[in-house]
């Protein structure tokens, strides 16, 4: 009897502790599904932003003979402060154009975006530089180069030059290549005067630019640049000799491009 009697309180308490879990289960359940308030707080809060680059331009003149007009595109954040840029771009002109052609171009304010310092100068004899005749051989204007480079503290220079400025360009790529960081030659002049093995001891990164329209100094150069042992070639499709202003979406992608994979 007593046996008896203990298994059906054994029983009981069973059923009942079964009936309990059923009911409870369903909470403790959702208990452990929802996050605890901190996890909440953390899936609350939004990513940080990304900084913002802002764009910074000015314009100035160096001294000397002659003196150098330029414009400056500085990536600067959101209070203001300047970005230690990633490279520093030095755009030459052809002789139809001036520094203000990068600037309504639009190619200063997108190099500065993108992290670059863009430095753009008149040439001598252009724009706001007065001539000289002190840039009658390839070393004056080398040294002209320089001294722009050194002046305004540009370390990490990569020099883009269209056209004519090849006169003063190719003979400083020959010469002072250690110093540059990049090359990027649209149709310049001044490349059939050097040999094959002066273009083959450059180790310089070079963007051969060229539109395909441009059957006399753009398939020119293109020809004599391509001995240089690192380029690559963006050619421009329905482009004339000023490749970049009849294309600027394309050139424009292409000279990013080409920075990115810069060191």
């Amino acid at each position: 009897m007593n046996f008896l009697r203990n298994r059906l309180v054994v029983l009981g308490l069973v059923l009942v502790a079964t009936v309990l879990l059923y009911l409870l289960l369903p909470s403790i359940r959702q208990g452990s599904m929802e996050p605890s308030l901190e996890a909440q707080k953390l899936m609350a809060t939004p990513p940080p932003p990304f900084p913002t680059i802002n764009v910074s331009i000015r314009t100035g003149q160096l001294p000397g003979d002659p003196p150098l007009f330029f414009r400056e595109a500085l990536p600067v954040d959101g209070a203001g402060r300047q970005i230690l840029p990633r490279l520093q771009v030095v755009l030459l002109h052809g002789q139809a154009f001036t520094s203000k052609t990068w600037e309504e171009l639009g190619t200063m304010a997108l190099l500065a975006t993108n992290g670059y310092q863009a430095l753009a100068m008149d040439l001598p004899g252009y724009g706001k530089s007065p001539d000289s005749e002190a840039l009658k051989t390839d070393q004056n204007r080398v040294d002209l180069l320089s001294r722009f480079m050194e002046s305004l503290g540009v370390r990490t220079a990569v020099l883009l030059s269209p056209s004519m400025s090849g006169h003063y360009s190719i003979p400083f790529l020959m010469k002072n290549n250690a110093e540059l960081h990049g090359f990027i030659p649209i149709a310049p002049v001044g490349t059939r005067s050097y040999t094959l093995q002066q273009y083959q001891n450059i180790q310089t990164p070079t963007l051969i630019v060229y539109g395909a329209l441009d059957t006399n100094l753009g398939a020119q150069s293109h020809k004599n640049l391509i001995q240089l042992p690192h380029h690559s070639v963006l050619k421009l499709e329905g482009a004339r000799h000023a490749c970049y202003m009849d294309k600027p979406r394309e050139f424009h992608q292409g000279l990013l491009d080409f920075l990115s994979k810069l060191k």
